[in-house]
Formats: C-alpha cells, structure tokens, sequence
C-alpha cells in the first residue's frame, strides 16, 4: 500500500514535466522560427521582449506587463499578433490562449507554418513602422 502511493504521484509529476518540456521546446521553436535566440524563451521577462519584437510591438510594452489586469488585455493583444505574424487568425489565437498545449507545439513544429513578418506582413509593418515612429529597434528583413 505504502509503495502504490508514491507510484501515482510520481507518474503524475513525470507526465506534468513531459508537458511542460513539450510546450518549453515548441516555443524555443517557434522563437528560433521568428529568427530570434530560441533560448531566450527560457528566460523570464526576457522571453515577453522577445515576443514584442516578434510581433512588432513597441519595448514600452514591456512596462504594461507589470499593470495589473492591464497586463492580461496586452498579453492576448501580444499573442494575438503573434498569431498574426506566423498568418493565423484570432481563431488560433484563442487556442494559443486557451490550449496553448497543442497550439505552441502546432506553431513550433510545422512546417507549413513560417513566419512572415510582425503582423504577418512585413510591408505593411514597415509603412507603419515608419510613419508612427516606433521605439522598435529595427523592422525584421
């Protein structure tokens, strides 16, 4: 009985570190895909820059993270043109959101999924770019 117990828990713990490696390695790609370090994924706070740049959102953005119940508003916003610049609609969005399991692995992995600019159009991005005056450090090429 007292060997039976620990099994149960230890399987669990295995199988939530799989999971968690699996989500850990899909965004390392999806990172590496977007031509940013893939091992800025693992860094706290550093990984949120990264995904500014990758969407093409300004640095101060980094500043409405630490907002409290604003950060939630930005972050979909983030994600959001995250799936944007890999040409996925809102309705990937929400499955990065909400099952954000299988979605990062499904951008991570595939191979017909490439990214293609912040925005998903690197034209566009650069028309804006240039006329808003982004603090952005330079427009991907």
């Amino acid at each position: 009985m007292g060997s039976e117990m620990i099994v149960i828990p230890l399987g669990i713990i295995l199988f939530f570190f799989a999971l968690a490696i699996l989500v850990i390695v899909a965004q390392w790609r999806v990172f590496e895909k977007a031509g940013q370090p893939g091992w800025a994924s693992l860094i706290p706070i550093y990984n949120l820059y990264i995904m500014t740049k990758i969407a093409g959102k300004p640095s101060i953005w980094m500043l409405y993270f630490f907002i409290p119940f604003a950060n939630i508003y930005f972050m979909v916003w983030l994600i959001n043109m995250i799936s944007k610049s890999f040409g996925k609609d809102e309705g990937f969005t929400a499955g990065l959101i909400f099952l954000g399991l299988f979605f990062w692995p499904i951008l991570g992995f595939s191979r017909n999924i490439q990214y293609q600019g912040p925005y998903g159009d690197r034209a566009a991005f650069a028309a804006y770019q240039g006329k808003n005056k982004f603090d952005f450090e330079q427009p991907q090429q």
